[in-house]
């Protein structure tokens, strides 16, 4: 395994013009590809940042837009909270304002955030994302151009009807867990009948077990899950 270099903060610009900034980590060496990173509710915080350091760790140029920035602009990466419940009020507050504007939106700056990871690499782009982050990459998958493979965890919002209904135009790979209160078991099966071209994981875990920064982490299925995307990449993206 190689060791990432510093990340950087870079500002990305959308194809509507608006100017927003994403963490980029680089691995030491010629990349294998690329990845972009998206947010939970939380912002582009410390957890997604280590996030995006993994993935470089491992090869990948990862980027990690700020998706928040429409809704509330700040320095740096803007919105970094933590996982109290003032915080997790606070994210819900932020992704109910990102999920209502008007256009394209959040999607824009996720092309955006594909585009220059694609650039930087000199390869494919992969996506992954985390709780809202896995909503948004199941929607890349669906709607992004030039995404090669997507790995949604635990979206919330995935397995609802008019999600469900989505066409992926790439491979994808689906984390959820049996025991997400967000995230019903019964909607999980019924898209999983409704996406049998989708490769799909349930683990004995809550909600955010990816994310050691919160009570429901879990070790097992996180090193679980990371293994199966990092070889779901390896194949896709290189």
């Amino acid at each position: 395994m190689t060791t990432p270099a510093t990340g950087t903060i870079v500002h990305l610009t959308a194809a509507d013009g608006f100017t927003f900034p994403a963490y980029v980590a680089q691995p030491l060496g010629k990349p294998r590809g690329a990845v972009v990173v998206i947010q939970e509710i939380f912002g582009v915080n410390s957890h997604i940042r280590a996030v995006a350091d993994g993935y470089a760790a491992a090869g990948y140029v990862a980027v990690a837009p700020a998706i928040y920035h429409r809704v509330k602009p700040g320095d740096g990466l803007g919105v970094e909270l933590g996982y109290t419940d003032a915080d997790i009020q606070s994210g819900f507050g932020l992704k109910t304002a990102s999920e209502a504007l008007q256009g394209a939106g959040s999607m824009e700056d996720i092309q955006a955030a594909v585009n220059h990871a694609a650039q930087l690499s000199g390869g494919k782009v992969g996506v992954v994302g985390y709780c809202w982050g896995g909503l948004l990459t199941w929607r890349s998958a669906c709607l992004v151009k030039g995404v090669a493979a997507a790995a949604p965890y635990y979206g919330g919002g995935v397995t609802t009807p008019e999600e469900t209904a989505r066409q992926p135009q790439c491979p994808v790979l689906a984390h959820f867990a049996d025991e997400d209160s967000y995230i019903p078991m019964d909607t999980v099966e019924t898209f999983r009948q409704a996406h049998p071209e989708v490769e799909l994981h349930v683990y004995r875990a809550h909600h955010g077990f990816n994310c050691d920064q919160r009570g429901s982490y879990d070790a097992t299925a996180a090193a679980a899950a990371r293994e199966r995307t990092l070889g779901f990449f390896a194949k896709h993206i290189g």
